[in-house]
């Protein structure tokens, strides 16, 4: 049903007639031996294919601001957390000394501050000291904001309210701000992010159907539906994001990989050949009088096994589904 390597090539998901055989290159008394396939109905899906991955609607990767040592693990696997609350915490120590040293210079400066006002008061010193103390006690707040907002941010906390769904780095180990320690996010609703080719995003839409294959579930038939296209593509990969809206109830889990096919056109009832049977000007072969006859058709969905055949063949009718090398109208041939 889907496609690894045949990007661009739609899909032909419901096939119709079997092939008795591949065709033959025997030559029995001067006839070819070859094989027929059966013109019949069937439903036919073209296709734009592209791999991807599950992740939540709403979710957020989280590392430390500064390079530390981690001291603590606040939040485990599986944890509801709120915006704002602490994950992990590094080592604050030096951190912490630090502002206690500022807040014993400020405590002194404050003291120099009230104490020099109050001679200047009395008109025993000039005051040009208590400016002065003045000065270094400002100084020293400003330091003690800098040095607590170093110190807040040797704490990892979620920017998101969320579950913790995934945790890495344990107390002990050195993390710096291209680590990532937590995922956050909610658990539902899910989707698939996936690069689609440049060649083909002009025949994706919101809304469209996607089939979904995910190797945990081989047996199963998953869908989803295009959700929404990013507007810029990478110019480097030459692909444009797809997002992938996924229903409640699917079964995938977040951090799969799967392959989608994103139904772009689909119709039923129509009359499909494998596609090894039409040549490259769209004709086919058929078999009148033991001799093989050339008949133009049009096509429509073409597919990597099956195609569309809008007009020129009927239900029913024979055509060699593999033509051998060679053959011309006109030459004899025999069916088995």
């Amino acid at each position: 049903m889907f496609r690894r390597n045949a990007r661009r090539l739609p899909l032909i998901l419901v096939l119709a007639a079997s092939v008795a055989g591949g065709a033959a290159l025997l030559i029995r008394n001067g006839s070819r031996v070859v094989a027929t396939a059966t013109v019949q109905p069937g439903a036919a899906v073209e296709a734009v294919y592209a791999t991807g991955m599950v992740e939540p609607e709403t979710w957020a990767r989280i590392g430390p601001l500064t390079t530390g040592r981690i001291a603590e693990i606040l939040s485990r696997e599986g944890e509801t957390v709120r915006r704002g609350q602490p994950l992990a915490r590094l080592d604050d120590r030096e951190a912490g000394a630090k502002v206690a040293e500022l807040e014993a210079r400020a405590a002194y400066w404050r003291e120099e501050m009230l104490r020099a006002r109050t001679l200047a008061d009395k008109g025993i010193k000039a005051r040009e000291a208590e400016q002065k103390a003045a000065s270094e006690y400002n100084q020293v707040t400003a330091a003690i904001a800098a040095a607590r907002q170093r110190r807040s941010d040797l704490l990892v906390a979620s920017p998101i309210d969320g579950v913790v769904l995934r945790r890495d780095g344990e107390p002990g180990e050195v993390a710096g701000p291209e680590a990532t320690l937590f995922w956050v996010g909610e658990p539902r609703p899910l989707r698939i992010t996936a690069d689609v080719d440049e060649e083909d995003i002009a025949r994706v839409q919101p809304g469209q159907r996607v089939l979904i294959k995910a190797d945990a579930f081989p047996d199963r038939s998953l869908e989803g539906r295009v959700d929404r296209l990013t507007p810029k593509g990478d110019p480097v990969n030459k692909t444009f994001r797809v997002r992938v809206r996924l229903p409640d109830d699917t079964p995938l889990l977040i951090g799969m990989t799967t392959e989608i096919n994103i139904v772009t056109a689909e119709r039923t009832g129509v009359l499909l050949v494998p596609s090894s049977a039409l040549s490259a000007e769209s004709t086919v072969f058929v078999v009148q009088d033991g001799k093989a006859q050339s008949r133009p058709v049009r096509p429509g969905i073409r597919g990597r096994d099956r195609t569309e055949v809008v007009d020129g063949l009927s239900a029913g009718e024979s055509v060699l589904a593999a033509p051998p090398a060679g053959l011309k109208a006109g030459d004899r041939v025999r069916t088995e």
